[in-house]
């Protein structure tokens, strides 16, 4: 069954061509978040500005673009088992006309999907595959946000079987409220790879104060160990 899904799941994807030059990357960072039926419009709007609020604040900022190689992010939203729509494909980000470019695509895009169930397998499994069109970068990063555990299809134990996640460490961003077993479920079944955390978020309201705190773990980390 599962090599039928993953087949059917690579088909929906879309590819990245290839490009005759690929730069410098030390970090690729995959962006997943929340739009099942657990998540309203108003949550979802926290979730996305809440990321460009991380993104824009001034100590993230200055971790990614003091650098001495560019990082590559993309976003995605996610729900059931063919609910993933890219929010922002792969960017590059060298300056900050790149970062202030993606953090834009943040605040334009329009919600993809509702009222679909909770597809954290389809989830990491479309993440995996993004992340692979990225494949040399030297660090390959999946963060997963969510209120909710998974009840659709397949498991995350079976993404992880069958997807390419050897190189990829993948994060949770728990957000509290919606059930209250999901940061044991994401430590337990959800996050993976070296280093690999769940951070929480007390509630929606508190997500960009949490993602911040994520991204500042996780990046300088990275910085430090490249100088």
């Amino acid at each position: 069954m599962i090599p039928l899904a993953r087949i059917a799941l690579l088909a929906l994807l879309p590819t990245c061509p290839a490009t005759a030059e690929e730069p410098e990357c030390s970090t690729a960072l995959a962006f997943a978040l929340d739009v099942s039926v657990s998540v309203d419009d108003a949550e979802y709007k926290m979730q996305r500005e809440g990321l460009a609020a991380a993104l824009s604040d001034p100590s993230v900022r200055s971790v990614i673009l003091s650098r001495p190689d560019a990082i590559a992010l993309m976003a995605y939203e996610w729900s059931g088992y063919h609910q993933q729509t890219i929010i922002s494909p792969w960017k590059f980000i060298r300056n900050e006309q790149d970062l202030s470019g993606f953090i834009e695509r943040l605040f334009v895009h329009q919600r993809g999907a509702a009222e679909y169930p909770t597809a954290i397998g389809a989830a990491l499994s479309f993440g995996a595959t993004k992340l692979s069109e990225v494949s040399w970068c030297d660090r390959l990063v999946l963060d997963v946000s969510g209120d909710g555990i998974h009840n659709h299809r397949y498991p995350p134990e079976s993404a992880y079987r069958h997807f390419p996640f050897e190189r990829v460490t993948v994060n949770g961003l728990v957000i509290e409220g919606a059930e209250t077993e999901v940061q044991a479920y994401y430590a337990n079944h959800v996050i993976s790879g070296p280093g690999a955390f769940v951070e929480i978020a007390n509630g929606y309201a508190d997500y960009a104060r949490a993602m911040k705190r994520k991204l500042l773990r996780e990046l300088q980390g990275q910085l430090l160990a490249t100088r």
